[in-house]
């Protein structure tokens, strides 16, 4: 199959999700225009802030837009073609976009609530609390898969002749192992992230205290990446994989309580340049490759031995390991964080909503076509799903085979020499992971802060302080790191994550409901992700135990027993509601007091 045609099919399969579907859920949910939102009525100068809508698209993306649409379908594809990309294409349309849409709707007509808010407001104390406690664990699981992935890709080597260079080449540093030369690609990335990570607090002092021009900034941003790039090149930082997961630790923890503008906000400004343009270039090579020929050397469909032995069956394994790719419970918590405060009109809600999620999948959709159609499948398998010599699966390297799938698609798309497409998507991905984690952990500690205020009366002074938190966070998050391997955690993560966005939908469409609105579109995709989400928790669950992974058969057992409260609450409130007279309209709302 040509990877041009297909890239293209896949375009005008999303464009026309978007102009048809997306439009459709729009209207049932009752976007009103005229409608002021909590941004405009608020408008405090601080959180709710009316903005532009392409401001506002850019900040959501680079918010949601994380490493899992690389490493997701870069694992599924074991799967075949097929499958992977039949899942990204359907799921995105009729779940993903439907859920990061209504999310963001629901919550700006509670005036700025998150979610959680929403479920207190329809379902009552005990759905807040399944909710909240669920997401804690969700984000747990998302950064202890995170951080595994960090140190793969920056410890991430590949032999140079692959690569296509010369062994007297002095472009990048190289190491022996076995006889062979290998080039240290993980260490150019790693001094990238350092020096970009070092710079931030001066990008944000530019950027929010001295308030430069965005155009400037863009500018400023670019060249500290490319300056980033060139210093890796020079001196490649390499250290042990455990020594990276302990750095890193040290740093999310910081970032996780020091003023958002310091670190994380000039971070995700710098790296959402590198995600347009990687998402760009990704497209055009794909396009310009199938112009040349390229084709996808592997199967159609490969639901066999191999594949089951790798990730389990196809249904429910396929959906949770594509997780962010098609479907993702993390979003509702940034729709309902940051977005629906922003947001100057309802009229912006499915562009940024609907729109930013199909833009995900896209990247998906992407890295589907370009890990089958740059690698060989037994190269694929060799690096993401490689075997010792008794044929039991080894850990591999999903984040490297991307990278170097990258390298030879635009080698063979746009002439682009291998090596520099290879670094290109090692910084691309490494940029992704690094940019979420910090983001997470911070996240992780304000839900603990909600935790303690729900089921407290009056939390002590420690649970209400943010180092305190942040180091609850982050010591679940290092407990299952250093106890696992991310292609142990991916699974029940994929699974979590999913289940999250099932809960959400449960939550708008107990919303809808109650204000008298049609809720096909939401109960349907709901009932779907639950029943695949709760299915592969189960399976998962002998898996865990026979292997003596029992801090991830202790978190399965958890997810299982928050989700069945959660549905047990839905359950009595829509009994309620059948027994009761069904509303006409219930008032929404008021926007949260500055």
């Amino acid at each position: 199959m040509n990877v041009g045609a297909l890239m293209g099919f896949s375009l005008l399969a999303l464009l026309g999700g978007y102009l048809f579907y997306g439009r459709l859920v729009a209207r049932l949910a009752g976007i009103d225009p005229q409608r002021p939102t909590p941004a405009v009525t608020v408008n405090d100068g601080v959180d709710f802030v009316p903005t532009r809508t392409p401001v506002l698209f850019g900040h959501h993306f680079a918010s949601i837009a994380a490493a899992g649409p690389i490493v997701g379908p870069t694992l599924a594809v074991m799967y075949g073609f097929l499958p992977a990309w039949l899942w990204i294409v359907v799921g995105v349309i009729f779940i993903g976009a439907v859920h990061d849409f209504i999310a963001l709707f629901v919550s700006v007509r509670e005036g700025g609530r998150s979610v959680a808010e929403v479920a207190r407001r329809t379902l009552g104390r005990g759905g807040f609390i399944f909710f909240v406690t669920f997401a804690i664990l969700l984000c747990i699981l998302v950064s202890a898969a995170f951080l595994q992935l960090t140190a793969v890709a920056l410890t991430s080597l590949y032999p140079t002749r692959e690569l296509g260079l010369t062994p007297d080449h002095t472009l990048i540093k190289t190491t022996v192992r076995d006889g062979i030369v290998y080039a240290k690609i993980g260490g150019i990335a790693s001094t990238s992230a350092v020096v970009i990570t070092l710079l931030a607090p001066a990008m944000g002092w530019l950027l929010y205290k001295r308030r430069v021009r965005t155009r400037w900034m863009s500018a400023l941003a670019l060249l500290i990446c490319a300056l980033s790039v060139w210093i890796g090149l020079q001196y490649p930082i390499t250290l042990a994989p455990r020594a990276w997961m302990l750095i890193i630790c040290g740093y999310v923890f910081v970032a996780a309580w020091i003023p958002v503008w310091l670190v994380l906000q000039p971070r995700d400004f710098v790296n959402v340049h590198l995600l347009y343009i990687g998402l760009a270039t990704m497209v055009i090579g794909l396009i310009s490759g199938g112009w040349q020929g390229v084709t996808m050397d592997a199967p159609i469909v490969h639901l066999g031995g191999e594949s089951t032995a790798a990730l389990g069956w196809a249904w429910p394994f396929l959906f949770v390991t594509i997780a962010c790719g098609a479907c993702s419970g993390a979003h509702a918590l940034i729709a309902g964080g940051t977005t629906c405060k922003q947001l100057a009109s309802e009229r912006d809600a499915p562009v940024i909503g609907y729109g930013g999620m199909l833009l995900e999948a896209l990247l998906g959709i992407c890295v589907t076509l370009i890990v089958l159609g740059g690698l060989s499948f037994d190269e694929y398998k060799a690096l993401v799903w490689p075997t010792d010599e008794a044929g039991h699966l080894k850990t591999g390297n999903a984040p490297l085979a991307f990278a170097v799938a990258v390298g030879k698609m635009l080698h063979a798309g746009l002439g682009l020499p291998p090596v520099y497409g290879t670094i290109f998507g090692i910084l691309m991905l490494e940029g992704f992971i690094l940019t979420t984690l910090d983001t997470l952990v911070r996240l992780t500690r304000y839900l603990f802060e909600e935790l303690w205020m729900a089921v407290l009366p009056d939390p002590p002074v420690l649970l209400r302080d943010r180092i305190a938190n942040s180091v609850i966070a982050l010591s679940g998050i290092a407990l299952l790191t250093f106890t696992n391997a991310y292609q142990a955690i991916w699974p029940i993560f994929g699974s979590a994550n999913q289940l999250l966005a099932a809960l959400t939908l449960i939550t708008a469409t107990a919303w809808l409901f109650q204000h008298a609105r049609t809720i096909w579109f939401t109960a349907l995709p709901a009932v779907f992700m639950i029943a695949t989400t709760m299915t592969s928790l189960v399976l998962l669950l002998p898996r865990y135990v026979r292997t003596g992974s029992w801090t991830l058969a202790g978190t399965d057992v958890l997810l299982l027993i928050l989700a069945a409260g959660m549905l047990t609450v839905t359950w009595r409130y829509f009994r309620w509601r059948a027994d009761s007279t069904r509303p006409s309209v219930e008032a929404e709302a008021p926007a949260l007091d500055p």
